[in-house]
């Protein structure tokens, strides 16, 4: 990340990439890189390196039946696996596919906000999935907004039923991505997804008063069993494609605003870091040299579909990065809360209050005095 320690430069370089103008949306030169060799040993080391990589990398990958190959005008490559999150099939694609074709770059669909549960071990990330606090609450709601926040805390608990279920964390092949690029010579490791306070925010501005509370009720009264075969089931197209129908009908625009515009900004990630590598030359005097670039994506198995579908299209992603503004009946609906809230708190405060003072004026020793003092006024 900026402002650590440069790595060197075998060792995959975590590099989040949040566009908020074109240019800079551009991934950055990183140590490693072949623009920053100048002198003729660092060439001579380089094209080593380079030679070392080409040889491991497979002309004719044997590529897992969830890799989809998507190609570049300029001939770069892009080989993205679809993953379910909570698979060891998942791990194995993702490490078999990273081997086999020796990546330049790496992209994974995750945003700076969750970067920390690459460099989490499995245990902890377990205990953390499984333990929501009113502290992690707190901070889901200043970071996200009072509805947002509370929406995230639900879908966390959906993550935390299915962590409880199988006893597996989420997010394994991107750990597994992160290892394994750190292996390849020069590969640089992207963080492709849109920052998740942007997607919840959209997501919630995107419902209505009464489709809030619906999607709030079904989530909050989540409790069906899940094996590790529906999981691994779910890595079937036509079964992804059946539950997203599903799910189009209940909430058409949460599909959009979470899965769609997902869609469509992974894809500008990955055609961002599928760009021609300039070769290192020698001296300014040689010709300048580039070369298509190997790029993995890792991602939810359903974005493929979208992100297939918008490989060739001309993306504008800096509509789906806006906010916009909450409507009149958010606004409402959010004073509603308020004042229900604050309303109860204030009941309740009153009864305890009463209660607590019914049972001390009932105590014996209260009531001595309550007739001490009774008996001193009338004298």
């Amino acid at each position: 990340m900026d402002g650590e320690e440069q790595q060197p430069a075998h060792e995959a370089d975590v590099e989040p990439v949040v566009p908020s103008e074109a240019s800079e949306s551009v991934p950055r030169v990183l140590s490693g890189d072949p623009q920053n060799l100048c002198r003729p040993t660092d060439v001579d080391a380089f094209n080593l390196l380079l030679e070392m990589k080409l040889k491991r990398r497979r002309q004719r990958p044997n590529l897992p039946r969830t890799v989809t190959q998507l190609v570049a005008e300029d001939g770069s490559r892009v080989y993205v696996v679809g993953t379910a999150h909570f698979s060891d099939d998942s791990k194995r694609d993702v490490v078999k596919t990273i081997r086999e074709v020796q990546p330049d770059v790496v992209v994974v669909e995750l945003c700076q906000y969750r970067v920390s549960m690459l460099k989490m071990d499995e245990s902890t990330l377990l205990r953390e999935a499984q333990e929501l606090s009113l502290e992690k609450l707190q901070q889901a709601v200043r970071q996200n907004g009072l509805m947002s926040g509370l929406m995230q805390m639900l879908l966390l608990k959906v993550s935390a039923h299915i962590t409880e279920q199988l006893g597996m964390a989420p997010g394994g092949e991107f750990r597994e991505a992160f290892k394994e690029a750190s292996k390849v010579p020069f590969c640089k490791f992207h963080l492709g997804d849109r920052p998740i306070p942007v997607t919840f925010k959209r997501a919630i501005a995107a419902l209505s008063f009464w489709q809030k509370v619906r999607l709030a009720w079904g989530l909050c009264f989540l409790s069906d069993p899940i094996s590790k075969d529906d999981v691994e089931r779910c890595k079937q197209k036509d079964l992804l494609e059946q539950m997203m129908a599903e799910m189009i009908g209940e909430f058409p625009d949460l599909h959009r605003t979470i899965v769609s515009e997902r869609d469509v900004y992974l894809t500008y990630m990955l055609r961002q870091a599928a760009r021609r590598l300039e070769l290192p030359r020698a001296s300014d005097a040689e010709p300048r040299k580039c070369v298509p670039s190997v790029v993995v994506g890792v991602v939810g198995m359903g974005h493929v579909p979208g992100i297939e579908k918008n490989w060739s299209t001309d993306l504008n992603i800096q509509e789906i990065m806006t906010v916009p503004p909450p409507s009149i009946s958010s606004r409402v609906s959010r004073l509603a809360v308020k004042a229900a809230f604050f309303g109860l708190l204030g009941y309740s405060l009153y009864w305890m209050g009463r209660r607590t003072a019914s049972l001390v004026l009932s105590l014996p020793a209260t009531q001595y005095c309550l007739q001490r003092v009774t008996e001193a006024r009338h004298k």
